[in-house]
């Protein structure tokens, strides 16, 4: 399972997905995260660049990429979380603290 989750500089997870200006990749294996890699996406300065559906555009691009099955966030919008519904990925918010925590706990 490989889980996209905005993350914070100290490793909290980060509250805004769509404006997040980095995000990491968890690979979870059968014994906890196997894998882990951060970005610096930049979507909280793209987020209002050009039309709304640009910047859907470019997170879809971003997970697809990335085989991302499942995103934990705090927070997310109604038209993105539509939107990765169709994607077929999961969606988990209302979730805070330890980045890594959260994202091994996305597999229950």
């Amino acid at each position: 399972m490989i889980v996209c989750l905005p993350v914070t500089a100290d490793g909290q997870i980060g509250q805004s997905w769509g404006r997040a200006d980095r995000v990491a990749i968890a690979e979870l294996g059968e014994s906890g995260i196997s894998k882990w890699e951060e970005f610096e996406v930049g979507w909280d300065k793209s987020h209002d660049v050009g039309e709304h559906s640009e910047h859907h555009d470019r997170i879809a691009g971003f997970l697809t990429d990335h085989h991302v099955s499942c995103v934990v966030a705090g927070h997310m919008g109604p038209p993105m979380v539509q939107m990765l519904d169709e994607m077929g990925i999961s969606v988990r918010l209302g979730v805070s603290g330890e980045a890594r925590r959260a994202a091994a706990s996305a597999r229950n």
